[in-house]
């Protein structure tokens, strides 16, 4: 089977996705991956064949306007459309070349989903968050004003929906593009246990479970307690990464640090802190007995694996549905304010009430139960097969 699969330029969305590769390579198929200059290294390792959109990625990713991208819905609908016709006659000339049986792409890579639609090629969405629909996006927090904006904004997205129909792309509305329905073939990378609202969702969904790394180097415990903060490492708040050291600095525990970048900048680090560019985060979580974390999909999946209760600092509407599930299955707390104090009570509650580590055992343990790569593969050739 030949599979064209595309992605955004986001670890967070490329990493889970390459041991489903691997597997697939490993088991006689062809992957062509979509990708970014950055992620060549890693993709090409997998064993997939490269292939290069950096000529495109500045009207992908709009760097300088990501916070507008997430509250202004018709500049966020008009980036995907002017990314998607941007591309047009180059991806076209691709899928014509290489002739995929199927098109993977993540599910906000809305490119690779709009060109299977208007290529007439069977899709599969690759999803690395939750999978959201009408149930399951309730967590995502959105109120009557949001909804009420979003209507009176139509009309401008049914003009962008336009521009794609001029271009042979077969939409109706905006939901084509940016909604997932039962008849969706998915593959989601969590156990329908942590899954909100799993039940809603059809058999065309494959939770397989998060995409755990090896570890290739222990890292050393060096306290009978061990906290790991990592706040991310796309606009890093500066602040609280410096009140959860010092918020920590007389507890006799390890604590380690992952900053993304610029470890350099900081002075004044206590002496149980260890401050680092980055870490094998995996190494780390395996020896951690809380984190703080600022909900990122992975790095909670991550966590949760290894049954690490978490402290909970979300910044975005997606890293607080993720907070949400982990309240709601008692493996975590989501810090109350941001103040030395009250991180350290939070911290100090996660450790000392074992229904965290249990809640948290108990999520650790439907992701160990999921498929993973293996059952991904299974999916997809379920999918080719029926295609023959």
């Amino acid at each position: 089977m030949k599979i064209a699969w595309f992605c955004i330029p986001a670890h967070g969305h490329t990493n889970p996705t390459l041991s489903v590769v691997k597997e697939l390579i490993d088991h006689g198929h062809e992957v062509f991956y979509f990708s970014f200059e950055k992620f060549r290294k890693e993709i090409e390792k997998a064993g997939a064949v490269f292939i290069r959109c950096d000529d495109n990625e500045a009207v992908m990713e709009d760097q300088g306007n990501s916070d507008r991208v997430g509250k202004d819905p018709v500049y966020a609908v008009t980036l995907v459309v002017s990314s998607t016709l941007a591309m047009d006659d180059w991806i076209s000339l691709k899928l014509k070349e290489l002739q995929p049986d199927l098109i993977v792409s993540d599910s906000v890579a809305y490119w690779g989903k709009l060109a299977a639609l208007k290529h007439g090629i069977p899709y599969v969405s690759s999803t690395t968050t939750f999978a959201f629909n009408r149930y399951s996006s309730r967590y995502m927090g959105g109120s009557l004003c949001d909804l009420a904006k979003m209507l009176f904004q139509m009309p401008k997205m049914n003009a962008q929906m336009h521009r794609l129909r001029e271009k042979g792309y077969p939409v109706k509305g905006v939901l084509d593009i940016l909604q997932n329905d039962n008849q969706t073939d998915t593959i989601v990378y969590t156990s329908a246990y942590f899954q909100p609202c799993a039940e809603t969702f059809s058999d065309r969904y494959r939770f397989i479970g998060p995409s755990i790394r090896p570890i290739t180097e222990p890292y050393p415990k060096t306290a009978e307690k061990t906290i790991f903060v990592s706040l991310g490492t796309v606009n890093v708040n500066q602040s609280l990464m410096k009140a959860c050291m010092h918020a920590l600095a007389d507890t006799g525990w390890q604590v380690i640090v992952s900053l993304g970048e610029k470890a350099e900048q900081y002075d004044d680090i206590p002496d149980n802190t260890e401050v680092h560019d980055y870490v094998d985060q995996m190494a780390v979580l395996s020896i951690a007995d809380a984190f703080i974390t600022h909900c990122g999909m992975n790095s909670v999946s991550e966590a949760l694996y290894f049954s690490v209760p978490l402290v909970m600092v979300p910044q975005t509407k997606e890293q607080s549905a993720v907070a949400r599930r982990v309240r709601e299955l008692g493996a975590g707390i989501q810090l109350s304010e941001e103040t030395e104090p009250a991180i350290l009570e939070a911290v100090r509650r996660v450790l000392s009430d074992p229904s965290f580590k249990n809640a948290a055992e108990k999520i650790s343990d439907s992701f160990h139960a999921c498929g993973g790569a293996t059952e991904a593969r299974a999916f997809l050739e379920e999918i080719g097969s029926s295609l023959s």
